[in-house]
């Protein structure tokens, strides 16, 4: 490996079992090897930390924070160490596929402007099953996997998505890091999509690689459904909308979002998780303007994207997101 590794490879762990060692073997197997590891544990009990074997990586750089940061916070203090020029994020319950980062670089070769890129996950229970195929965003302010349990033939061609899911996510480092990476109040949950809100309105895109695939458990650390991610995902979620949303889209648009809104908390009645998607929605509202002044504050530059530019990354048809269908356009960037 040169001084200068090309990606720097991102884990988060937190009571990662025996996935953490799976994801590190397949790393130690990729074909291509110009690449360093940072793992990140967040104060795990479980462990997966004790006898972890990293001998076969080229580098790695572990970091026992004797706390839990959060995916946001801990991904943003791992970037921080990083040396790589592109950052390559990898969940501790996903396993790469060897040529993952050789096809992450030469698609990053190939499209020298590209500044994030989404890989193709698959279940790791069922590689015939998606587990995502980058994130989607409608413009009433709800995203969702592309792909997510939908069958994997459905997989499209190489494309333009609104973000990459972040457990194989790929960010061009000193972009991320002059974003501020991921929001840390999100603790976990949506970072990747409000972070990539943020890149858009700045003119980045994201571009979707069928042939990065990375096998993802999906729900094995946090839960696919629990207390937990209910909780956050409602909360983010009215975070990320006030947020980012530009006011004359905002204006449009928010009937829509409280309809929508209305319906998942029907939905959820009589669930075991109607109480937490309900506080979820309620904690976000609470503080949504105050976040929104907070993020117009921030914003050090003047969106570069005109709004029918904006408007056209956005997906119109909530049935596209219900049905979990994929979210990657065609492109014709060059």
């Amino acid at each position: 490996m040169s001084d200068t590794p090309f990606f720097s490879v991102l884990i988060i762990n937190y009571n990662g079992g025996t996935y953490l060692q799976k994801a590190i073997n397949s790393l130690a197997a990729q074909t291509f090897q110009n690449f360093e590891t940072i793992i990140i544990d967040n104060d795990s009990t479980d462990g997966s930390m004790n006898g972890l074997d990293v001998s076969a990586l080229p580098h790695c750089d572990i970091d026992l924070l004797g706390r839990n940061s959060g995916f946001a916070e801990g991904n943003n203090i791992a970037a921080k160490k990083a040396r790589g020029d592109w950052l390559a994020l990898l969940n501790a319950d996903a396993e790469a596929a060897t040529d993952w980062l050789a096809t992450l670089a030469d698609s990053i070769a190939a499209n020298p402007d590209c500044r994030m890129f989404a890989s193709t996950q698959l279940s790791m229970d069922d590689s015939d099953i998606l587990d995502g195929i980058g994130d989607g965003y409608t413009i009433w302010g709800f995203a969702w996997r592309g792909g997510y349990h939908r069958p994997a033939r459905e997989i499209p061609e190489a494309g333009e998505t609104f973000a990459p899911c972040g457990a194989s996510a790929v960010y061009h480092r000193e972009t991320f890091l002059a974003h501020g990476g991921f929001e840390e109040r999100y603790f976990c949950f949506m970072e990747d999509v409000d972070l990539g809100f943020r890149m858009r309105l700045a003119g980045e895109y994201c571009l979707f690689q069928p042939d990065a695939i990375v096998q993802h458990k999906g729900g094995g650390l946090s839960g696919e459904a629990s207390e937990f991610s209910v909780y956050h995902g409602a909360r983010n979620r009215v975070w990320t909308y006030i947020g980012n949303m530009p006011a004359v889209l905002l204006s449009l648009t928010l009937l829509g979002h409280l309809a929508l809104t209305a319906y998942l908390l029907i939905r959820y009645i009589g669930t075991p998780y109607s109480g937490y998607v309900w506080k979820g929605t309620k904690d976000g509202w609470r503080e949504a303007f105050t976040f929104r002044r907070e993020r117009k504050a921030l914003r050090s530059n003047k969106r570069s994207v005109t709004l029918s530019g904006l408007s056209r990354m956005f997906h119109w048809n909530i049935f596209a997101m219900s049905q979990h269908r994929s979210a990657v356009r065609p492109t014709n960037r060059r």
